[in-house]
């Protein structure tokens, strides 16, 4: 790598630094990562949509503001991009469906403007699976998103696209949401760092039956190379709104930078390589394995105790329950152009038009039997440790059916124990890159807080990239 190519994979704090001592132009650093998409984009399937002059002028706008000597956002003049599952005033939002892949959004979402107000360049909407409804990022729209790692595997979803760009180098971090793991799942398989916060820490406008509280457990999260750099895109996003969403936390949010410096030594850490008894890729038991005792070394007490929920399968039963008649209730009317429709995503709307009041109230009452036990535990441990997912990533469109030669209970999310647990309890959630495969891909340790307690997360997830340092890898393919 040399010249305007080296930019693409400094942290965007730096970068920042540079911007506003005048070092780099805003519409230089664009222009590259528009040339990134132009050069990859073909390969990856990152962005379904790309505002070229757009970002550009907004660029030249970050410029002057630079020049005039006024002052500047914490985002100022570094590109990024939005998940296709958020508003952009004026930009094309298809939500990853075929049946909107002309529509052109009204408004910005308040991650959208959040972004926007902190001086950040947005290049475009990336992609995402159909309405964000499974782990892997596979619509009709196009191509599947694809790794950069192995661009035959699957990149992870439903934030895959973002995913898929941050690791290619061509921007330092991205916007995406986590519903059932859709921050965590591709960060893990792109080898990046991602972070779901307590549920109702980043605010979104009230849209009706969507965020009512016992439906909505999705959650807007940074995806980032570098701690630092998701950590800043999580304090712009994080903190009350009046027009928010009623399950907000209407508060203002820890200190996140602060907490960067706090260490781990004195902490008291679960790890549990199976969550009591789930099936787990050896290799990524291994790996997971060696960066618990990381925090051991930092001074940390680690300890393995009994972790079990009753089974995550029949949690994710119940979860889904809850999702389908949550999509069918907002898109059932989808049905009538089924033919355009994703076969999950049609399958997911059939099945929640067919869910019983018996059923969604069992479901209701049995997550909350799951959320109080999570909470129990979090009184004994300041932190919980496991694999992100199952398995390192797949190829495309071949669901593990076995996992160490085990029979998952459902091929789209059989990869996924570890992550939805914690939509459901709300816990704050992060994935942080712990090595690599025998086959060269990587493989993502999860680390849990407790319910508002992003800080303690965050200090871990920055503890141990400085212990077990992971910005220096870069897949060979996109340098």
């Amino acid at each position: 790598m040399t010249g305007l190519d080296e930019l693409v994979w400094m942290p965007a704090h730096k970068l920042r630094e540079m911007i506003a001592s005048r070092q780099i132009s805003p519409v230089e650093l664009t222009q590259v990562s528009l040339d990134r998409i132009d050069r990859f984009n073909g390969q990856l399937n990152a962005f379904l949509t790309v505002i070229s002059e757009q970002a550009l002028e907004s660029a030249r706008g970050a410029e002057q503001t630079v020049m005039s000597g006024q002052s500047l956002g914490p985002l100022h003049g570094i590109p990024t991009s939005i998940k296709d599952l958020e508003p952009m005033a004026g930009v094309r939002f298809t939500s990853g469906s075929l049946i909107y892949k002309d529509r052109i959004a009204e408004s910005d979402s308040l991650s959208v403007k959040r972004i926007k107000d902190a001086g950040g360049l947005i290049l475009g909407k990336t992609n995402t699976s159909e309405y964000g409804h499974i782990g892997t990022n596979e619509n009709r729209l196009g191509d599947a998103c694809r790794n950069p790692w192995d661009t035959e595997r699957t990149s992870g979803a439903s934030s895959g696209g973002a995913g898929a760009s941050v690791a290619a180098g061509i921007t330092a971090f991205a916007q995406g949401s986590d519903g059932a793991g859709s921050v965590r799942i591709p960060s893990a398989f792109c080898g990046i760092f991602g972070i779901k916060a307590t549920q109702g820490r980043v605010p979104r406008y009230s849209t009706g039956i969507e965020s009512w509280h016992w439906f909505n457990y999705s959650s807007i999260g940074p995806m980032a190379r570098d701690v630092t750099d998701a950590v800043i895109l999580l304090d712009v996003l994080s903190g009350p709104d009046p027009a928010a969403e009623h399950l907000t936390i209407q508060a203002d949010p820890p200190d996140y930078v602060s907490a960067l410096e706090r260490g781990v030594k004195g902490l008291k850490i679960a790890y549990s390589p199976d969550i009591g008894g789930v099936a787990v890729d050896p290799e990524v038991r291994e790996i997971v394995g060696q960066a618990a005792k990381a925090f051991e070394e930092m001074g940390a007490v680690v300890e393995e105790p009994g972790f079990r929920i009753d089974s995550p399968e029949a949690m994710l039963d119940l979860l889904m329950t809850i999702w389908r008649c949550r999509s069918y209730a907002l898109n059932g009317g989808l049905l009538n152009q089924r033919e355009l429709l994703t076969d999950y995503f049609r399958d997911g709307l059939e099945g929640g038009q067919k869910v019983t009041g018996d059923q969604l109230w069992h479901a209701y009452s049995r997550l909350e039997f799951y959320r109080n036990y999570i909470k129990g535990f979090f009184k004994k441990y300041d932190l919980l440790l496991t694999p992100t997912l199952a398995t390192p990533a797949f190829k495309i469109g071949e669901h593990p059916a076995l996992i160490d030669g085990i029979q998952v209970p459902d091929k789209l999310w059989g990869f996924t124990p570890f992550t939805y647990p914690f939509n459901w309890s709300g816990n704050p959630a992060a994935t942080a890159p712990a090595g690599f495969s025998s086959d060269g891909l990587p493989i993502g340790l999860q680390i849990v807080g407790r319910w508002g307690d992003e800080a303690t997360v965050i200090a871990a997830s920055k503890a141990f990239e400085d212990a077990r340092p992971w910005v220096d890898n870069f897949p060979e393919d996109f340098k």
